[in-house]
C-alpha cells in the first residue's frame, strides 16, 4: 500500500508539473503559429484556429522578415551586444572573484564592501550622468557604449556571486596546488575554473538573458545603427501597428533565443543551484 500511495503520489506531482510546463510554454506556442498566419488570418480569428484550418499556417512571414533590413540589422545588434557583454561580464568577474577570495592585497575587504555597496545602485540613477560620459567620450549611440555601460552594471553581482562561490572551495585543495609550484594563474585557469564551472555557467545565462531583453538601456544608449531587436519591434509596432506578418515572427525570434540559450546550459544550471543549496 505504501509503495502504491507513494507511486500515486509522484504520478501526481509528475503531472501537476507537465501542466505548468504546458500553461508555461503556451504562450510562446501561441506566437509561434501566430508568426506563421497571415495578416488577414490573424485578423479574422485567434491562433487557436489553426487546429481546424491549418491551411494557415506557412512561413511567407519569415521570408518576409529576412527581407526586413531593419528587423534583421537589430538582431545582429543584439547578438553583438550579448555576446561580447556576457563573456566580459563572465571573465572579470571571474578573475575578480578569486582575487577578491583567495590573494591577499591591500583594502581587499574594503574594496569588496565598494562593490556590495553598488548592488543597491538602481540602474535608473546612473542613466543620464552616463549618457552625458559617453557623449563626451564619444561612446554614446554606438554598440561599444551599450556593452560597456551593461559590464559596468553587471559586474557588481557577478563578482559578489563568484567570490562567495570560490571561497567555499577547500582551502586545503589550493594549498596543496602551490605545494606543487602551480602559480596563481595555474591554479585559476587548471583548478578553479573547472570547479565553479556550474556557478559560473549560471551566471552567464542569467547575464545574457538580462542583456539580451533590455531595452531601457537600448532606448538611451543606442542610435538607429544600433539598437538591438527589442527596441526595433517596438518602433515597428508604433510606426505599423497592422504589420503582424513581421511583428510575430521578429518577436518570436527574440524570444526563442533565450530559451534555447537557457535549455542548452540547463544542466550547468542545475548544477549550480544545487551546488549552492548543498553549500
Amino acid at each position: 500500500m505504501n509503495a502504491v500511495r507513494r507511486g500515486l503520489g509522484n504520478g501526481a506531482v509528475q503531472a501537476f508539473l507537465v501542466l505548468i510546463g504546458l500553461v508555461w510554454m503556451t504562450p510562446l506556442a501561441g506566437l509561434f503559429l501566430s508568426s506563421l498566419r497571415s495578416a488577414e488570418d490573424t485578423a479574422r480569428g485567434g491562433w487557436w484556429t489553426v487546429f481546424s484550418s491549418p491551411g494557415q499556417l506557412s512561413f511567407d512571414n519569415y521570408s518576409s522578415l529576412l527581407g526586413n533590413a531593419g528587423i534583421t540589422q537589430a538582431f545582429w545588434n543584439t547578438v553583438l551586444i550579448s555576446v561580447p557583454t556576457t563573456v566580459l561580464v563572465v571573465v572579470v568577474a571571474a578573475l575578480a572573484g578569486y582575487a577578491f577570495a583567495w590573494l591577499d592585497f591591500p583594502g581587499r575587504e574594503t574594496i569588496f564592501l565598494v562593490v556590495v555597496a553598488l548592488l543597491v545602485v538602481p540602474v535608473q540613477i546612473g542613466l543620464l550622468p552616463v549618457a552625458k560620459l559617453f557623449g563626451q567620450l564619444g561612446l554614446f549611440g554606438t554598440i561599444p557604449g551599450v556593452v560597456l555601460f551593461h559590464v559596468a552594471y553587471g559586474l557588481p553581482f557577478a563578482v559578489f556571486l563568484l567570490r562567495n562561490y570560490f571561497a567555499e572551495m577547500p582551502k586545503e585543495m589550493l594549498e596543496a596546488a602551490r605545494m606543487d609550484g602551480g602559480t596563481e594563474w595555474r591554479i585559476f585557469t587548471r583548478l578553479v575554473l573547472p570547479v565553479g564551472r556550474p556557478a559560473i555557467a549560471s551566471l552567464a545565462i542569467f547575464q545574457f538573458l538580462w542583456v539580451w531583453n533590455d531595452m531601457l538601456v537600448a532606448l538611451l544608449f543606442a542610435d538607429s545603427s544600433s539598437q538591438p531587436l527589442t527596441v526595433e519591434l517596438q518602433s515597428q509596432i508604433r510606426q505599423f501597428g497592422s504589420n503582424i506578418d513581421v511583428l510575430a515572427p521578429g518577436a518570436f525570434v527574440s524570444l526563442v533565443v533565450p530559451v534555447v540559450v537557457f535549455f542548452a546550459f540547463q544542466r550547468h544550471f542545475v548544477q549550480g543551484v544545487m551546488a549552492g543549496s548543498v553549500k
